[in-house]
């Protein structure tokens, strides 16, 4: 049995119910509406001069930096960049792969980025934190940019690690068509279904690249950016942040060796990747921490170090997609608490936080698109699900012309935002 499975197995589903009438403008009201005005994030932590608009020092980073072996990758296999590729590797396979991925690329953004992105931007409101959390986001940077492009710090949460990005060091020219054929249809996939799927993300388990990596850097060259720093880190208790160094690496490592144990599953589980807009050198740099872990109640009791570290980051604006309907269980309530405890706004498809627990936390919640019934992903109540029936159908239809995470049980695309009522 899987990790996945074992901890869905004897997950109890909350039943209750409520309903939300407050009505919520369109997208296209809401861009010009003086209550949802059109939608921008503000930085809480800018720095430098504001009249040339030069961005302020960066203060040096602690622990062993892995950009190059993340430029590298980001070269091979999300084609960034003109950089020559490293001597031993055909040249001549790689060209073929960008040729394709190109390709990709430009039929993701037309179908999908230059869709899905002004219709969301008009959903989401002025004055948010510049902090954005996704539990259950594993491999989705895409999104996460696409959702909040002004956005500073995103983290995102799964059961999938990061890995060990210094494996494109040791990639053999044997391996690397077969590397990038097997990404290029992962990423394939990932474009088509605008979510990372748990075949899809645990790939990096079974390749010589870091699945997760991989998929963060696509993301940059999608949106523009490009990687100036990549480190590992774990949680202390207090939920600050210890970031290895050169040393500690290979120790953790050969420990974990030693234990019989995977690597990726411990040094490799978390990782903070920086980046910045490609060819602006007083670009804003911003921060990706995918963080490796279980988010149910008895592992979040059994080490709370995750949690104090997302309570410490004060308010931060919130969204989650394709998330097996987890946030809907009995047995992820720390997780479901600590969100609604830390955000005014959220966006997601049904998987965000059903009805019953947005109402009793003083949320009210708009829907766009269509949904019937759940998708067969995960198991969701039937309680919750008729709850959420009824408040489509109470809201007034908007058409959503894109997926956003899952599809109903009729395929329908859907969006819900949960948010704080705004002030009279």
């Amino acid at each position: 049995m899987s990790l996945r499975q074992w901890f869905l197995v004897g997950s109890v589903l909350a039943l209750g119910c409520s309903n939300n009438k407050t009505a919520r403008p369109t997208p296209t009201e809401a861009a010009t509406s003086a209550s949802t005005p059109d939608a921008t994030i503000v930085a809480t932590n800018d720095a430098g001069d504001p009249d040339t608009g030069v961005a302020a020092p960066e203060p040096p980073l602690v622990g062993v930096d892995y950009v190059a072996q993340a430029k590298t990758l980001a070269r091979l296999v999300a084609c960034q960049g003109s950089d020559p590729i490293p001597p031993k590797l055909d040249q001549k396979i790689v060209d073929e792969h960008c040729k394709e991925m190109a390709t990709l690329i430009a039929e993701y953004k037309k179908s999908w980025v230059d869709v899905a992105m002004p219709f969301i931007a008009k959903l989401v409101p002025k004055g948010l934190p510049d902090k954005v959390v996704y539990p259950f986001g594993g491999g989705d940077l895409l999104g996460a940019l696409a959702t909040y492009p002004d956005g500073v710090e995103y983290t995102t949460i799964s059961l999938e690690t990061a890995s060990d990005v210094r494996k494109v060091d040791q990639i053999g020219p044997w391996k690397l068509k077969g590397e990038l054929s097997r990404y290029r249809s992962h990423i394939s996939k990932l474009f088509e279904k605008a979510h990372s799927r748990t075949d899809n993300l645990d790939i990096g388990s079974k390749s010589d690249f870091p699945g997760q990596i991989v998929f963060s850097l696509v993301a940059l060259e999608v949106h523009g950016y490009e990687p100036t720093s990549l480190r590992y880190f774990r949680f202390e208790p207090d939920g600050t942040l210890h970031y290895f160094d050169e040393n500690e690496i290979k120790s953790l490592a050969n420990k974990a060796k030693l234990a019989q144990k995977n690597p990726d599953e411990t040094v490799f589980a978390n990782m903070e990747l920086r980046f910045k807009k490609k060819g602006d050198a007083n670009a804003k740099t911003k921060i990706l921490r995918h963080v490796g872990a279980n988010l149910d109640d008895w592992h979040l009791k059994a080490d709370p170090s995750l949690v104090k570290h997302l309570e410490a980051k004060g308010k931060f604006a919130a969204m989650t997609k394709a998330a097996t309907h987890l946030l809907w269980m009995d047995n992820f309530s720390i997780i479901r608490n600590t969100i609604l405890a830390h955000t005014d706004f959220m966006i997601s498809d049904s998987t965000g936080v059903p009805p019953r627990y947005a109402k009793a936390a003083g949320f009210v919640q708009d829907t766009y698109g269509t949904f019937v019934g759940a998708s067969e992903f995960g198991s969701p109540g039937k309680k919750d699900v008729e709850e959420l029936v009824k408040l489509f159908k109470t809201n007034p239809h908007v058409d959503v012309p894109f997926r956003y995470g899952y599809p109903d049980a009729d395929h329908h695309g859907h969006i819900v935002v949960t948010k704080k009522p705004a002030n009279p």
